[in-house]
């Protein structure tokens, strides 16, 4: 009996053998490999909820979110107002790199490396619902030709404004809402119409529902608590929502009982979305973060001080001060994240690319300005950035350790401030430390593009 093996049939055995460990390897990593969740409100302040020291609005699912998870006290957004923070969020680069530092018209070339279509690219199936401000219809930014898999939302920033709207899109394709038509005969009943957030939500469970068996990446970037600043068309004035809930009865003025109401709303579908992960059997394998855009607004009749939006910060949205830009992060990963935990670990938006990045086993782009910070998340050491970056019309500021730099308009001089000891921003310091402001000075040259 022959029991020698041809070289041609030693080869394929070889070829098959090697086939099947790497299916098996890309199986166990598929099963290593969370699924990630990112959840953002827009216009939410440092001080609206519970876990950040809020009293009266109620969050109980995102306080829980957070005794669950870890709680950062010291996370920036990419910066103060819409557009170009979610351009840093999705790019990894600071507004001192972005083409743009404003909330000017932009859309994504054909092409670009963002988080999204780099955690496509490693496998991930990748969703999005809710408000994207980086490319209008038949553009090459809009999110289906981005790395998204699946959109639903608002393309335009600007219709997101409206928690009514006609239409919404489905990747390309327009979807009109029943009941939100605007013509010559009036609505028959608020009642009807379909609240933009609600259908966005139903959107994203259902995404989960259908990709339950691979991994994941969502972006649920809701439109809560901005205002609809043309003035609303149901309840809570220029703060859109169907019912005020459990404030209806507060002696509170329309506005504020319409925003409480929209946050409570958001709180309410965030403890849904951790029912159905559980459901799913999916909670142990997922991470959810949650923050927010930028800081809160003074917008649609709603007053900063009359919720203590800004918590102690100095300022808001469309501020360089802490108001305008420090925001909430929470993360929850079970099993990985310690609950309960907090960090006062310094990290901002650009951060998110690498840590998403670490999350899937993949390199990080090269030319970005982000440092992961998935090693705090898991209490490992942690890497640590030299100096953060914003610039908004005119306005710049740096945040270096302890120190804060602000040019609050290009005719006024820098300020300085010790954030560890005046977190509200208070006490110029710039006089008494011409050196290290003089130093701060030329960071923030060298941290913009010298075009």
């Amino acid at each position: 009996m022959n029991y020698l093996i041809s070289p041609r049939r030693l080869l394929c055995l070889i070829t098959g053998v090697f086939i099947i460990s790497l299916a098996l390897l890309r199986v166990a990593h598929a099963a290593e490999t969370p699924n990630i969740i990112y959840v953002m409100a827009d216009d939410l302040g440092y001080g609206d909820l519970g876990c950040y020291g809020q009293e009266v609005i109620q969050t109980p699912n995102i306080d829980q979110l957070a005794k669950e998870g870890m709680l950062f006290t010291n996370h920036y957004a990419g910066h103060t107002v819409c557009r170009p923070s979610r351009l840093v969020l999705l790019t990894g680069q600071h507004s001192g790199h972005t083409p743009i530092s404003q909330n000017e018209q932009y859309h994504f070339p054909a092409g670009t490396t963002t988080v999204t279509s780099l955690l496509k690219d490693a496998g991930y199936t990748t969703g999005g619902v809710g408000k994207w401000a980086l490319g209008p219809h038949r553009t090459s930014g809009v999110p289906s030709r981005q790395g998204f898999d699946f959109w639903f939302g608002y393309l335009d920033q600007g219709n997101a404004h409206n928690y009514y709207p006609e239409f919404l899109w489905r990747n390309e394709q327009k979807v009109v809402l029943p009941g939100n038509q605007v013509g010559p005969q009036k609505r028959v009943s608020l009642a009807r119409e379909t609240y933009s957030h609600d259908l966005l939500t139903e959107e994203a469970f259902q995404f989960i529902r259908q990709n339950s068996q691979r991994p994941f990446f969502l972006q649920a970037h809701y439109t809560i608590p901005h205002a609809n600043n043309e003035g609303g068309r149901a309840v809570g004035d220029g703060m859109e929502v169907p019912e005020y809930g459990i404030y209806a009865n507060r002696d509170w003025p329309a506005p504020e009982k319409g925003f409480a109401a929209m946050i409570t709303r958001l709180d309410r579908d965030l403890g849904s979305l951790v029912a159905l992960l559980k459901e799913l059997k999916l909670d142990d394998n997922t991470i959810i973060f949650f923050t927010s855009d930028n800081g809160p607004h003074q917008e649609g009749k709603h007053q900063v001080e009359f919720f203590n939006s800004n918590g102690p910060l100095r300022g808001f949205k469309r501020d360089l001060y802490e108001g305008g830009i420090r925001v909430p992060l929470i993360a929850k990963w079970p099993g990985k994240i310690k609950p309960g935990t907090s960090t006062d670990h310094i990290s901002a938006f650009w951060d998110f690319l690498p840590t998403a990045c670490d999350l899937a086993g993949i390199e990080s782009p090269q030319n970005i300005d982000g440092i992961s910070y998935l090693p705090t998340l898991l209490g490992k050491p942690q890497p640590t950035h030299e100096t953060l970056f914003w610039k908004y019309r005119g306005k710049e500021a740096l945040r270096a350790g302890k120190w804060k730099a602000v040019r609050s308009s290009p005719q006024k001089p820098l300020e300085l401030y010790d954030l560890e000891t005046d977190i509200g921003e208070q006490h110029n310091l710039a006089d008494q430390h011409p050196k290290i402001t003089a130093r701060m000075q030329q960071q923030i040259k060298a941290s913009q593009n010298s075009d």
